[in-house]
């Protein structure tokens, strides 16, 4: 049975989805050390923002097949160095999306009306109202920096509270934003025009400290920026001088560059003008439990042999998008399979060819189902929807995609041709109806044959009595036939011969085969069960 191990606070449904298919273990507070030592034992390791999943943890877990982040940022984990390793990483990008925008709403508001302080205050029996005179955020402007599932939802909230709404987000259409009642502006036109400013964006090179003294200079006295994002996109230093030179209104911070945050964090010494909280933007119970049952749900997937629904690290395989591809990703990865063992020797070079429908289709799943095929036959369990970029980068085979909406025998087709230290091979491929795949040509010889387990392509002569010597050679050898096909350019020419069988071949056999009079080439090929 496989094993889970749980790192990190996880709510209890989500352990008890993960005890469906395996021994869970929940061991939380490790320290790095003790972390590096017992993950060679586990098959999965599912974690929030506590546990701090390095290149060391990775190589350690030589198991591994997943991990599992329950929540939004993936950031405490090493993604390429699990990437390289052919582990998924997955999230879950909605299940903490209203609590992480409420959260940063009602930072807006108690920033505004002063009410952690003003509540400190009358519990500690005073009745002071006029140090709390706050701000209304009714018309003002709002700058959204970064229009995600979390900062879109942020502007619905504040949409109905009447407030101008701009957004920075370079991956967005201005058709889009303006969808959501937001207007598409430049990053320094929102530093400079807006009254509150709210960070919805992930922490990377270059998000790290773009709130810094350059852009707070920039910003109107009265501004108020609030951070439920990531740690680390605001400069904390020059926040702190900022304030405290009053050239800036206010913050809300819930998460911080080094968390926990300090004991001596100049943050802490700012009065009422800046509100922290310590990352509870997924405090809430609902959300939880959704996080908890969206990762533990992916973890079950994998370790049943199914697909993930939010892998950060399979590019181009969004969940709806793998599930409508799934037939064409198949027939990618038999192709590549099939072309590879054709072909032999190293491959320096494989070129995806794209037709009819296909050539409108997302692409990218497609070129990686046809290396994890390519790279399969030699690498076998190391290769992966993952890694199979990587390993193909790694062994310098180039890659090289082209596409021709013309339809040819079907609607929809894929050829694959590589290059390699014995020549140049391709095999192309269809699907008959909605999943069955037809090897539709060998080396540009046409055929009609449907995959299987084993599989004998020999390139002979077109002449007479040919195939009925292969055919008593391989029963001299014990081997049944299951089903065979000729595809032919002309008559008394050359042609390709594919013969599926019911057992390997046995040694020798394959010499045997190119000893008959009219034989040029003989191939054997083995794919997978699933294929």
């Amino acid at each position: 049975m496989p094993k889970v191990l749980v790192s990190d606070p996880i709510d209890q449904v989500g352990i008890d989805i993960l005890s469906q298919v395996a021994q869970v273990d929940v061991k939380t507070n490790l320290a790095a050390d003790a972390l590096v030592q017992i993950i060679p034992d586990y098959d999965a390791l599912m974690i929030r923002s506590g546990t701090r999943v390095t290149e060391a943890v990775i190589e350690a877990g030589k198991q591994l097949k997943i991990i599992g982040r329950a929540g939004v940022g993936v950031d405490n984990v090493d993604v390429p160095a699990a990437t390289r390793r052919g582990i998924l990483v997955v999230n879950s990008p909605e299940g903490n999306t209203v609590a992480a925008a409420e959260h940063a709403v009602a930072m807006m508001f108690a920033l505004s009306r002063y009410i952690p302080d003003a509540n400190q205050s009358v519990k500690s029996g005073q009745w002071d109202r006029k140090s709390f005179t706050g701000v209304e955020v009714y018309k003002k402007t709002l700058g959204i920096v970064g229009l995600g599932k979390i900062g879109s939802h942020v502007a619905g909230i504040a949409r109905a509270m009447n407030m101008r709404l701009l957004a920075y987000d370079p991956f967005l259409t201005t058709e889009r934003a303006e969808q959501m009642g937001c207007q598409l502006v430049e990053l320094d036109f929102l530093f400079r025009e807006a009254d509150y400013i709210t960070l919805h964006l992930p922490k990377t090179p270059e998000t790290y400290h773009l709130i810094n003294a350059e852009a707070l200079a920039k910003m109107k006295p009265t501004v108020r920026i609030v951070n439920c994002a990531r740690g680390g996109i605001i400069d904390e230093a020059a926040l702190v001088e900022a304030v405290h030179q009053g050239r800036i209104a206010g913050a809300a911070l819930d998460v911080y560059e080094n968390e926990p945050l300090e004991a001596e964090s100049q943050l802490r010494s700012l009065g009422k003008n800046v509100i922290l909280t310590p990352h509870l933007g997924a405090s809430t119970e609902e959300a939880q439990v959704n996080v908890a049952i969206d990762v533990a749900e992916q973890i079950r997937d994998v370790l049943l042999g199914l697909p993930a629904r939010s892998a950060v690290n399979i590019p181009g395989l969004r969940p709806d998008l793998m599930e409508k591809l799934r037939p064409n990703l198949q027939l990618a990865e038999t192709l590549g399979n099939l072309v590879s063992q054709l072909a032999g020797g190293r491959i320096d070079a494989l070129n995806v060819r794209l037709q009819g429908e296909l050539a409108s289709s997302e692409s990218q799943p497609v070129v990686v189902a046809a290396l994890k095929g390519l790279l399969s036959h030699a690498l076998q369990e190391r290769v992966n929807y993952v890694n199979a970029s990587i390993e193909a980068k790694e062994r310098g085979i180039r890659v090289v995609e082209t596409r021709d909406a013309s339809v040819r025998d079907y609607t929809g087709s894929l050829v694959l041709t590589a290059q390699g230290s014995l020549g140049e091979h391709s095999v192309s491929g269809a699907l008959l109806g909605d999943s069955e795949i037809r090897i539709t040509s060998v080396d540009g010889f046409p055929v009609n044959v449907p995959p299987s387990r084993y599989m004998l392509f020999t390139v002979h002569r077109d002449m007479p009595g040919i195939i009925g010597k292969i055919g008593s050679l391989l029963g001299s050898f014990n081997v049944n036939i299951a089903s065979m096909q000729v595809g032919r350019k002309i008559v008394r020419g050359d042609a390709v011969m594919v013969l599926s069988i019911d057992d390997p071949l046995p040694d020798g056999i394959l010499t045997e085969i190119t000893k008959v009079p009219g034989i040029r080439d003989a191939y054997t090929v083995t794919l997978a069960e699933s294929t």
